[in-house]
């Protein structure tokens, strides 16, 4: 299992456009083969940064997703809203 955090940080005016683009796309993102998880997040005190939260069921459904017509579209869309570099991350669990 893989779980993804991915940390977008948005020009402030851009932010709702970005809201828009995730409820579009989160419903076909969650029955992604592989998929198991969505979760979109904000910071409390930075509105315009926005985190997405998700589990895949192993490397190779993240990496299908990442290479699919729906990531390439919606990864359009949204990268020009950028006010900095995305940066995300593969994790897992050690306790809980």
């Amino acid at each position: 299992m893989i779980k993804r955090i991915v940390k977008l940080t948005f020009r402030a005016e851009e932010c709702e456009r970005f809201l828009e683009i995730f409820e579009e796309s989160s419903p076909f993102i969650r029955n992604f083969e592989g998929c198991t998880h969505l979760e979109l997040w904000r910071g409390k005190l930075e509105r315009h940064v926005f985190f997405t939260y998700s589990i895949w069921r192993d490397e190779e459904a993240l990496d299908a997703y990442r290479h699919s017509d729906l990531f390439k579209t919606t990864w359009a869309k949204t990268k020009v809203l950028f006010a900095d570099t995305p940066h995300a991350w593969s994790v897992e669990e050690v306790s809980y």
